[in-house]
């Protein structure tokens, strides 16, 4: 690709895949997802190649739990450098010249005191580990997603700042929506946490996951805006989850994505990709809009 990350954002901007966690529930993945990364390598490349293959301009690492935080919990806390570094390697070699490589951070699960027990220093050094390994896997970017507590996504932030200041960080919160409208767990409107994150650094700031429809996306990027001049992200699951056979399934049509996604870039949405639920034909029908 001859252009940078950064400059595809300010100019055309990007189409980002879809879910990951629904492509290794298709493999019957069992234990640790980033460990399974890992040790199938192909078969992960070739879930990466099929969203490039959809039109995915940027791919986002299998990382989502790969802080030390995440993984202890597994019993692999001693290979955060390891995982994350290799992760990243597999999808930038998957991607070669038809993609930019996202270093995805998630959530610990441990909250900043007084929530919880931790400081913001040390929930920063947690990030720090993970993202250093992630870039000295190769990646391009760091997109920072599904986060409930917008002060533990301004560590990331930082984290990412410190540990990669030439490259762009996105960063994505998870909202609800109840009677007095869209929150996040902790219940920071979206206006809040947008000014939060633009303050911590980051350069894109959006919305993934979370109990709303991809139509509620419209009304929710409205309100990030209010509280940022950066650039936006949309990154909604393929409808409401419902539960048939004690599984978990999304049933929003790739035709909801081509009809909103054009709407999501008017907005002011510079990335837009698919979260719980969506496939390659999701993003396949959201980058024909885009494109045509």
């Amino acid at each position: 690709m001859k252009t940078t990350l950064r400059e595809a954002l300010a100019s055309g901007g990007i189409v980002l895949d879809g879910a990951m966690g629904t492509q290794l529930m298709a493999h019957d993945v069992k234990g640790n997802n980033e460990l399974w990364g890992a040790e199938h390598p192909v078969e992960l490349a070739a879930i990466h190649r099929a969203y490039i293959d959809a039109g995915a301009t940027a791919i986002i690492t299998n990382s989502f739990g790969g802080s030390r935080l995440k993984l202890t919990k597994a019993h692999l806390g001693d290979r955060v450098e390891e995982l994350n570094s290799r992760l990243a390697e597999i999808a930038v070699q998957a991607a070669g010249d038809d993609a930019f490589v996202l270093g995805d951070v998630g959530p610990t699960g441990e909250f900043i005191e007084p929530v919880g027990t931790m400081t913001a220093d040390e929930m920063t050094d947690v990030f720090r580990e993970q993202i250093r390994a992630l870039v000295a896997g190769g990646v391009d970017g760091i997109i920072i997603e599904t986060m409930m507590d917008p002060n533990e996504a301004a560590c990331a932030v930082r984290a990412a700042k410190d540990m990669a200041p030439d490259l762009p960080v996105l960063a994505s919160m998870t909202f609800e929506k109840n009677p007095r409208g869209f929150r996040t767990m902790m219940g920071t409107t979206p206006e809040l946490a947008a000014q939060i994150l633009t303050e911590a650094g980051a350069d894109v700031i959006g919305a993934n996951c979370g109990g709303i429809t991809p139509e509620q996306f419209v009304d929710l990027l409205g309100e990030l805006r209010q509280g940022t001049d950066r650039p936006l992200l949309a990154e909604p699951n393929a409808g409401l989850p419902e539960i048939e056979d004690g599984k978990t399934v999304f049933r929003e049509v790739p035709d909801t994505f081509a009809r909103l996604a054009p709407k999501y870039r008017e907005l002011g949405a510079a990335a837009i990709g698919g979260c719980c639920g969506t496939t390659p034909e999701h993003i396949r029908a959201a980058n024909s809009a885009l494109t045509r």
